[in-house]
């Protein structure tokens, strides 16, 4: 019988940063990553920059060269996880096979949305995840001119801001009243909107998308709700992720709005872990269960699970808990916005710069506290803010919308 060691299923960001992390930190069990996509593992925020393109290519974008797994005897098994055999500790595999398990860690990930109307599944209607959607997507680029993209998130206007600089006609199509909704302030909303504008891109809000026209199987246009159909030589969805918790809900474990775990990462079973985008974990940040869709958060889960696996505890004896301080980032043109912390829509915005230097943040805070820090262009202030919201920030809105107020004052305090 092979040996039962620990098991990552999921070789995204998440799972490879828990087994290269495992081995840092000591472990010397055996170590096997599951992933269900062909090839090595690779990093997933290039694919709608720098791979699309083509400034970047696969080995660029690889996590590590294969020679690292061997050295670190990581074992990859290119297979998708179809079962959780809780009372056997057996993962099972497609095509029948199994692997015995000490700990089992779930870095399921999510997977695109996909678009509820008519014509969704005309040729030529695409989404952008994994690997082989990029590569698609990167040969269309080459003919077509004219792109309607579906949303306005992340994905959306990364892909709009690559399409329009090389060449092609874009409309962007986001049902909420401004960009980003989701994500960053009114301001910030505003400001993006207006870069996009700038580049050329046609953006309309408000836009319920009601069904796409196609020709002999083909997308031609988008239809939205006022009776509009824009056309299209091809269309890109970016509508949000569906958590992959199908795994864990099989196997009985607790899923709401993504696999449940504790402070420390770990299920409703103690041989079974999660990390990543498919997770629900309590965030102090949150004040509550939230689910996460960042690589640095998968990646920082990754590292305190694989501490909390291989012993390493706090002064007081206890397993550390998780509680690193969120932060996203995205690359549009020449835009890099950086996030830290979590806002909530009602919490207050206080600008500090000049939007139209195309270098400013806004700072947001709740009852007076800091609460998060969007920065577009200005990595300084998104540093101090990780460093603020890692213990009990003391700056205020005064301080924060007063340009001479030196921030890094309040790091010597």
């Amino acid at each position: 019988m092979s040996e039962a060691g620990i098991v990552i299923v999921g070789a995204g960001q998440g799972g490879f940063q828990a087994a290269a992390s495992l081995r840092d930190s000591g472990y010397e069990g055996r170590l096997v990553l599951v992933g269900d996509e062909p090839g090595l593992p690779y990093q997933r925020p290039p694919l709608s920059k720098a791979y699309m393109k083509g400034e970047a290519g696969i080995e660029q974008i690889e996590l590590r060269a294969a020679a690292f797994y061997a050295d670190h005897r990581i074992e990859l098994i290119n297979a998708r996880a179809t079962a959780i055999d809780r009372p056997g500790k057996r993962l099972l595999l497609e095509g029948g096979e199994s692997l015995p398990y000490a700990h089992l860690i779930l870095a399921t990930g999510a997977r695109n949305r996909p678009l509820p109307v008519p014509g969704h599944d005309l040729a030529g209607v695409f989404y952008l995840r994994t690997l082989a959607d990029a590569d698609a997507l990167k040969g269309k680029l080459d003919v077509a001119r004219r792109v309607v993209v579906i949303g306005a998130g992340f994905i959306g206007l990364e892909f709009a801001a690559v399409a329009r600089a090389l060449g092609h006609e874009v409309v962007v199509l986001e049902g909420a009243s401004r960009v980003l909704a989701r994500a960053v302030s009114p301001d910030m909303s505003a400001f993006f909107a207006d870069a996009h504008a700038a580049m050329g891109t046609k953006l309309v809000l408000g836009a319920g998308v009601i069904g796409l026209r196609g020709e002999a199987g083909h997308v031609t246009g988008v239809e939205t709700g006022d009776g509009t159909v824009h056309p299209a030589d091809f269309v890109l969805v970016g509508i949000g992720v569906v958590p992959n918790v199908e795994l864990a809900a099989g196997a009985g474990l607790e899923v709401a709005n993504g696999i449940v775990v504790d402070a420390h990462l770990a299920t409703s079973d103690p041989a079974i872990s999660a990390l990543g985008d498919a997770v629900a974990y309590p965030s102090r940040f949150a004040g509550a269960h939230v689910r996460l869709e960042s690589v640095q958060n998968a990646a920082d889960q990754a590292r305190s699970l694989a501490h909390r696996l291989t012993g390493k505890v706090a002064p007081t004896g206890e397993p550390l808990p998780f509680e690193a301080v969120p932060w996203f980032w995205s690359d549009q043109a020449d835009l890099k916005l950086q996030m830290v912390g979590l806002a909530a829509p009602t919490d207050i915005a206080v600008l500090r710069g000049d939007p139209a230097s195309r270098r400013f943040s806004v700072f947001r805070f709740r009852d007076g506290v800091l609460t998060a820090i969007e920065s577009v262009n200005r990595g300084a202030d998104h540093m101090l803010g990780r460093r603020l919201l890692a213990g009990t920030p003391t700056l205020t809105p005064e301080q924060a919308g007063n340009e001479g107020f030196e921030l890094k004052s309040l790091l010597a305090k």
